[in-house]
């Protein structure tokens, strides 16, 4: 036993007699080969393998593809053939690519892509109302180039700017009254406090003649308003009364006045609707109108009258083309004192409450700009929702 003092444990028997001659490999070494080899081979499979999201290239149909590398459509909508990169729907110009995870979830990744221009680059989902962040600029598929600038049009994807940007609202039934406040442009102080002071839910109407429109028409979106271009119509005793550069009158023909109204468009983008400024001639003669609420209509905009003439045929003009159309039914500040206002607001939520809905319109004078400002607040105590007025209009269904 003292030689066997250090032995290990269990280990002091004999070793029963092996077979005949020493075996080079025992069990335990070719058990220890076979786990480093699995390790080494786990460990490179591990390095060269991907991360877990697996790219999934889109692929068309052949007849889908050649249809969209065929028609005037296919710049514009997609270019996912080039590439097998899935790109917005023709609104962005953004990149948008789709990877699909091991558990079959889709992410996508979105950044600029190649284009044209040095405008500001726009990622726009295709919805009903512009995303806040991105209000304050235009969607530039629903721009056409003319010899005076951009005016609206319907999108190749059959989205309008009514579409584009409208306010959202609740869609909850309930009583609802649009605000329109006009004249903005033509005065800096009056303009300026009407975007600050106002309500992001009242409507704002720039006039076609105003100055420094395109800053004044960003504060207003970034500030949550819809907002309208005001055009000039020839009202009855033109040319004692002349509205200013843009008039559209009856004695023109088609084609002056849609020129006229062309350039109009040109002044500002982002607007849901035209208004009309006077006009209680125009506005009476069938002739004159139509071409111009086709027109209006054809681009995706809302015909908003407002109401200053019982004369005025744009109700019956538009349900016969069926064109995006609305009327006032009041004018909020006929009489200019802020008492005087809140009265028509009164008067304005009595009518919204027996119809469901009401539009009331108004001119940016501080006393309008006070009075509605603080109705607003109060209405909405009372269960008023203020919306925009493209919510409150009869706007057919799209072709």
């Amino acid at each position: 036993m003292g030689t066997d003092i250090h032995a290990p444990l269990g280990q002091d028997r004999k070793a029963r007699p092996g077979p005949a001659g020493p075996s080079r490999f025992s069990a335990g070494t070719v058990m220890s080969a076979l786990v480093a080899a699995g390790l080494l081979g786990f460990s490179g499979w591990t390095a060269l393998a991907p991360s877990g999201l697996a790219t999934t290239p889109f692929a068309p149909p052949a007849e889908e593809a050649a249809e969209r590398t065929s028609g005037p459509e296919a710049d514009r909508k997609t270019a996912e053939a080039k590439d097998g990169v899935r790109r917005a729907n023709g609104l962005s110009g953004a990149r948008v690519e789709e990877t699909q995870t091991g558990n079959g979830d889709v992410v996508r990744k979105y950044s600029p892509g190649t284009r044209d221009g040095t405008g500001p680059l726009l990622i726009e989902a295709n919805r009903v109302g512009q995303d806040p962040r991105t209000a304050a600029f235009p969607n530039e598929d629903l721009l056409e180039d003319t010899p005076d600038g951009k005016i609206p049009v319907i999108g190749l994807d059959g989205t309008r700017p009514l579409d584009q940007y409208a306010r959202p609202w609740s869609g909850a039934r309930g009583t609802r009254v649009a605000i329109v406040v006009g004249g903005l442009g033509l005065s800096q102080t009056g303009t300026q406090r009407a975007i600050r002071d106002l309500p992001a839910e009242v409507t704002l109407a720039f006039a076609a003649s105003g100055n420094s429109l395109p800053r004044w028409m960003q504060e207003a979106r970034r500030g949550g308003h819809e907002i309208l271009l005001q055009v000039p119509l020839e009202p009855f005793d033109y040319p004692q009364n002349d509205p200013g550069a843009y008039t559209l009158r009856t004695d023109f023909s088609e084609a002056k006045n849609l020129a006229e109204l062309h350039r109009a468009m040109a002044r500002i983008t982002n607007y849901t609707g035209i208004v009309n400024f006077m006009g209680g001639r125009f506005l009476s003669d069938a002739d004159a109108l139509e071409p111009v609420i086709r027109d209006v209509a054809s681009r995706g905009l809302v015909f908003l009258d407002d109401g200053s003439t019982a004369q005025s045929l744009s109700g019956t003009i538009a349900g016969a083309v069926e064109a995006p159309h609305a009327f006032a039914d009041l004018q909020l500040d006929a009489d200019l004192s802020r008492e005087a206002v809140l009265k028509k607001l009164d008067e304005l939520e009595r009518i919204a409450r027996r119809n469901g809905t009401a539009i009331g319109i108004a001119s940016a004078f501080d006393e309008s700009v006070d009075a509605i400002a603080k109705w607003c607040e109060e209405a909405q105590t009372r269960g008023i929702e203020i919306v925009g007025v493209a919510s409150l209009a009869a706007v057919p269904a799209k072709k």
